[in-house]
């Protein structure tokens, strides 16, 4: 049953809600899978797979694949690919997090990937990641932690000892952007000890940690109707929630559909698990050596069969600074799927690519809006380009509008949740 936009807006609060780090993101992706009939695999076993099977496979706790193998080989139908990332622009904790200043005890951060940091100041921050803890066989094992409350706070300087803060805010952020966590005459348990007591762990056996600051606030609605999202990591937690829910609703085809969603993207995707690294790449090779392919051509041929949807929240026009937009290409919240484009490849559509969504989006009335950068501006970019690079597959960029991209906290509409998902469902459907 396809999802109202009211029940759609509550669906995407709750998955960030419980989404406070990659880890966290992939855990609830993990869990909703299983509860719709996927199990999982690992990468250290071998895989034998038949017509379909629905697995998933979690390569370092923030990246995860999952898929339904198609009726038809591979070589002769092909895939059907939605990606995402499972990252947003953050701060992470320092291995040794325990700054002292003054009266204050603070926590070492730095900032990952390309925030907005003013938006983080003033607001009840905690700390959420994994922590790498020693098993009892003498492996390395992972807990997952959230640090309950809002004990952290960025706290902004007061305009009478700044004003030249009307002229601008520029924040260093090796000596203004370190979080406070209390005074320095507070009880001596170090962050360390407080979440390993969270994992439930002794903090002797904590060997490590990935860890970063998440606003406690709680997703909301808003807007004069309601429809609007207020929410932290909306990019690309909005993304990685659509495609998730689109693989679930998906029938059955002759091709394979899979869903992956890389971490790292936000600053650069050059990692194992991210889009640069392989896990895409060796998950396709095994699928196709799994389900019987012997012929060295299989791999080739299955990829020259294939689409790919790079899923990544695209830019709306800003209500009271459109001139930073291109003027003919002006999305808005609520108007449905972006087609990104950009002539020096920063997004990897093209016009038998965009034609291909276009066509899907069409199947199933859903509308679609365009955005290209201004000419006389820099363009980001996604998993797109780097995927179709490294795999040499057929590549569109989409997503869904947003307002305040890279902010602490993000503005996207709930209109925009089932049509994203009904445009991804019929891209995995359609062969």
């Amino acid at each position: 049953m396809s999802l109202t936009a009211e029940q759609a807006g509550t669906d995407l609060r709750a998955f960030v809600d419980v989404s406070p780090s990659p880890f966290h993101a992939v855990a609830e992706m993990v869990r909703r899978l299983s509860d719709g009939g996927f199990s999982e695999l690992t990468e250290r076993d071998r895989w034998t797979l038949a017509p379909g099977d629905a697995r998933y496979v979690v390569r370092d706790g923030g990246s995860v694949i999952a898929f339904r193998v198609g009726s038809a080989p591979l070589p002769d139908a092909g895939l059907r690919i939605v990606g995402t990332h499972t990252d947003s622009p953050t701060f992470k904790v320092r291995p040794r997090y325990d700054v002292r200043r003054g009266a204050y005890r603070l926590v070492g951060v730095e900032p990952y990937g390309g925030l907005l940091a003013h938006t983080w100041l003033d607001r009840e921050l905690t700390v959420a990641g994994r922590l790498a803890v020693r098993g009892p066989d003498g492996e390395v094992d992972t807990r997952l932690v959230r640090l309950p409350g809002g004990p952290i706070r960025l706290p902004s300087l007061a305009i009478h000892l700044d004003r030249a803060v009307r002229e601008g805010l520029k924040l260093d952020p090796q000596t203004q952007l370190v979080p406070v966590w209390g005074p320095d005459s507070a009880a001596d348990a170090s962050l360390l000890a407080l979440l390993a007591e969270v994992a439930g762990v002794p903090e002797v056996e904590v060997l490590g940690h990935d860890l970063v600051l998440a606003d406690t606030q709680p997703c909301a609605a808003t807007g004069i109707d309601g429809s609007w999202v207020a929410a932290p990591r909306l990019d690309n937690l909005g993304s990685c929630h659509s495609a998730t829910l689109a693989l679930l609703a998906a029938a059955p085809a002759a091709h394979t559909q899979l869903v992956v969603a890389n971490d790292h993207e936000e600053v650069g995707s050059g990692s194992m698990e991210g889009a640069r690294g392989s896990f895409l790449e060796d998950v396709v090779g095994r699928l196709v050596a799994a389900t019987g392919g012997t012929d060295p051509q299989d791999l080739p041929v299955t990829i020259a069969r294939s689409h790919l949807v790079s899923a990544d929240m695209a830019h709306a026009q800003h209500p009271t600074q459109g001139e930073r937009h291109e003027p003919s290409h002006a999305p808005v919240l609520g108007g449905g799927p972006v087609l990104k484009l950009n002539a020096n490849q920063s997004y990897a559509t093209d016009a038998r690519s965009g034609g291909w969504f276009a066509a899907r989006c069409a199947d199933v009335d859903v509308p679609l809006q365009h955005f290209v950068t201004r000419a006389d501006l820099p363009c980001g970019s996604t998993i797109g380009p780097l995927t179709a690079m490294r795999l040499g597959i057929s590549t569109v960029d989409v997503g869904a509008p947003l307002l305040g991209m890279h902010s602490c906290r993000e503005l996207g509409s709930a209109v925009d949740v089932p049509l994203m998902v009904r445009a991804m469902t019929s891209c995995f459907e359609t062969g």
